[in-house]
């Protein structure tokens, strides 16, 4: 079984950041024109230009080495603060767990992952919403030859961005929902989660799996 989970604007205290050659720290947003100045903080998409190659292109390298890690930066699940992701962690082990990332795309939940506010929540800020044609070069970290179920907890808005980045997955993809319709995701399998919770109940979805409370089929 792979886990793909939602991301969270609410980012743990100890989040790392990538530097400038200023050594401002950057600040991953949607729109780095409508965000608020700041002297020592560069807004950046992650695939602007960062000098000879993209932010996320030096993500990639500085992935290559973990161990040495000098920016402090978090591995993907432990960079929310909800305890939800170090649960699926502890449940299913890091190479089962993914990260679907508005900003980065779908990442491993070891993948060092640097501080960033981009949601695709329509009540956010407009500088750290991301729009549905907005272009951006999203990691797929998912095994795609892996014949595994694979399971997304998010909410609608998160949907189409996994339904993309999954496509080439092999195995079959089940996504639990909550609202009165189900979404409209060809390829997939729909579970209904019956709940009164509005706002994040994916997370506590998570836990009802988790606890033997819900079941895919």
């Amino acid at each position: 079984m792979n886990i793909v989970i939602q991301c969270a604007a609410s980012k743990s205290s100890d989040a790392g950041f990538l530097l400038d050659s200023q050594n401002r720290r950057v600040m991953f947003v949607a729109d780095p024109g409508l965000a608020p100045h700041a002297d020592n903080i560069r807004y950046a998409k992650p695939d602007d230009n960062a000098g000879a190659k993209s932010w996320r292109e030096l993500l990639v390298s500085y992935n290559e080495n973990p161990q040495q890690n000098q920016l402090g930066l978090l591995p993907a699940y432990r960079l929310y603060r909800n305890e939800a992701y170090s649960s699926l962690v502890e449940h299913f082990g890091l190479a089962k767990v993914f990260i679907l990332s508005a900003g980065w795309g779908l990442i491993n939940a070891n993948f060092l992952t640097p501080y960033y506010d981009i949601t695709f929540s329509a009540s956010a800020e407009k500088f750290k919403r991301r729009r549905k044609n907005d272009r951006y070069n999203d990691f797929s970290q998912l095994p795609i030859s892996s014949t595994e179920e694979l399971i997304f907890f998010g909410g609608k808005d998160y949907i189409p961005l996994f339904h993309t980045l999954s496509q080439e997955y092999r195995g079959t993809r089940y996504i639990p929902y909550s609202s009165k319709a189900p979404p409209q995701v060809p390829n997939c399998q729909l579970v209904k989660y019956e709940t009164k919770t509005r706002t994040n109940w994916h997370y506590e979805c998570v836990r009802a799996y988790l606890e033997g409370r819900f079941a895919i089929y």
